[in-house]
């Protein structure tokens, strides 16, 4: 066993994400302003584990100040989260501000910078309007993209003086893989043209909304928050390396290209058109998506995701899905969070760092999330109360290390970000698996109390020292 000592840079953000939904609870909220996740919550409420949901959530808009401040005595620098788009607005089609909700937020914001907490805010994470769904079909809808530039001008214009990092969208293929593609979120429907669709409109969205912030001549960065899951293939075989290829088209570059390198793959579009899925776009759109690339991205980076080629044939009868190229591979031996689910292989943040490094400009980019959710927690506490969770010290320990070695190594990697400040509701999990610096009581009127990584946190802030325990089985 040793100890490998690394520097953390005074400029690095040390911070944690969260979003809206995820938080702040329904309290205050209109007739009306149901949000995509709202609704799957409101039609599908047995699906959540035991019934939570975004309906109280954390309860974080009647507890924030509270919350700022256990933000600041965990040490955090930054702070991600989103502003409620369905919230936000009472009128979406003329972009009407609800005052009361964005009052709110010029109080939170107020208070994050009175205790020295930078805030970096999202203009989406999940929370398309319910309405744009039902009326328009959500991102499948050209008209959606404009209502959500005027959306993006209101909050610009209200708040540009407070908050300087912005970013389209958190997770932006998220909700359309999983209803679109693999029909396992409301409103179920596997349709790979709807899904190729809300991509391309919500790359198109972000152009627009960095065009705007740039001719607006406002100070500071647009950016997009991206979940590119980093692909090996199981071996070196040319049919096993296909398949990672392939997964990796349509999962991580349908993304990671546009808003770099301002174009699609080619192989995107003859795949897709191989397989006659269909989709509407124009040279326009191609244009401006060219003009209009980000400033930075924030990469949420968990486990990583391994492949095989295909060893069954494809239904006929089955729509085209990505999987036709690709079946998922377990390797044997693996370290297991058996909460979730995932596998531990903190290397994936350097191996991400140098793709963006070597293939992606080398542009500005951040950890936006990284954590380890444990189901049951409550086993680790000790006689003073405090949840002793050494296992999420050690996780974020060794991802962070690598985070810190790619930096070393020329990677333009600007911080790391827990998944998440406290305790929070995930979608279908609810609370099943804790993520939290802060425990959240559930059956104590959702009190607060920090766990033993809060302490550790901001001792890693305040030091800038990163000492990671080695042993035989580390990797």
């Amino acid at each position: 066993m040793s100890i490998k000592r690394i520097s953390i840079p005074q400029d690095f953000i040390l911070g944690a994400a969260a979003s809206a939904w995820q938080t702040e609870g329904w309290s205050g909220k209109r007739e009306g302003q149901d949000s995509w996740i709202d609704l799957w919550y409101k039609n599908d409420r047995h699906v959540w584990h035991n019934g939570y949901g975004p309906a109280v959530a954390t309860d974080f808009i009647n507890r924030f100040r509270e919350d700022v401040a256990l933000m600041k005595q965990a040490g955090l620098t930054h702070y991600r989260t989103s502003i409620n788009w369905s919230r936000f607005l009472i009128d979406y089609e003329n972009a009407v501000v609800d005052e009361t909700y964005a009052a709110w937020y010029d109080e939170l914001f107020a208070e994050m910078h009175r205790q020295g907490i930078e805030p970096m805010i999202c203009l989406e994470h999940y929370e398309l309007p319910g309405t744009l769904l039902e009326t328009y079909g959500g991102w499948g809808s050209k008209h959606v993209v404009e209502l959500f530039t005027r959306y993006a001008e209101q909050v610009f214009a209200r708040y540009h003086k407070v908050v300087k990092r912005w970013f389209t969208f958190n997770e932006p293929i998220v909700v359309q893989t999983r209803v679109y593609l693999d029909a396992l979120r409301w409103p179920y429907e596997q349709n790979t043209g709807t899904w190729m669709q809300w991509n391309h409109h919500k790359v198109l969205a972000t152009a627009k909304v960095v065009k705007l912030f740039r001719e607006k001549g406002y100070s500071g960065s647009v950016g997009c928050i991206l979940n590119p899951e980093v692909t090996y293939p199981r071996s070196r075989a040319a049919h096993d390396v296909r398949a990672a290829e392939i997964y990796d088209l349509f999962y991580n570059r349908v993304f990671l290209d546009p808003l770099v390198h301002g174009r699609y793959p080619q192989a995107l579009f003859s795949l897709l058109a191989q397989h006659d899925v269909q989709w509407e776009y124009n040279e326009q759109e191609l244009a401006l998506i060219a003009d209009n690339t980000v400033d930075e991205l924030g990469i949420n980076l968990y486990y990583p995701h391994r492949v095989k080629a295909p060893s069954r044939a494809w239904h006929p009868e089955t729509p085209f899905h990505p999987a036709y190229y690709y079946e998922p591979f377990e390797l044997p031996g693996r370290r297991m969070n058996k909460s979730r689910g995932w596998e531990i292989y903190p290397r994936i943040i350097y191996d991400m760092a140098m793709r963006i490094k070597n293939d992606y400009r080398n542009i500005p980019w951040f950890v936006a999330e990284s954590g380890m959710g444990v189901e049951n927690e409550s086993q680790f506490r000790n006689r003073d109360g405090v949840i002793e969770d050494d296992y999420r010290i050690t996780f974020i320990s060794e991802h962070l290390y690598y985070t810190l070695l790619a930096r070393e190594e020329g990677a333009n990697c600007h911080g790391y970000m827990l998944w998440a400040f406290t305790d929070n509701v995930s979608p279908m999990n609810a609370f099943k698996n804790r993520y939290g610096l802060i425990e959240i009581d559930l059956d104590n009127q959702r009190a607060r109390r920090p766990k033993k990584s809060a302490s550790w946190f901001r001792q890693l802030r305040d030091e800038r020292v990163l000492a990671l325990i080695l042993d035989e089985e580390w990797k």
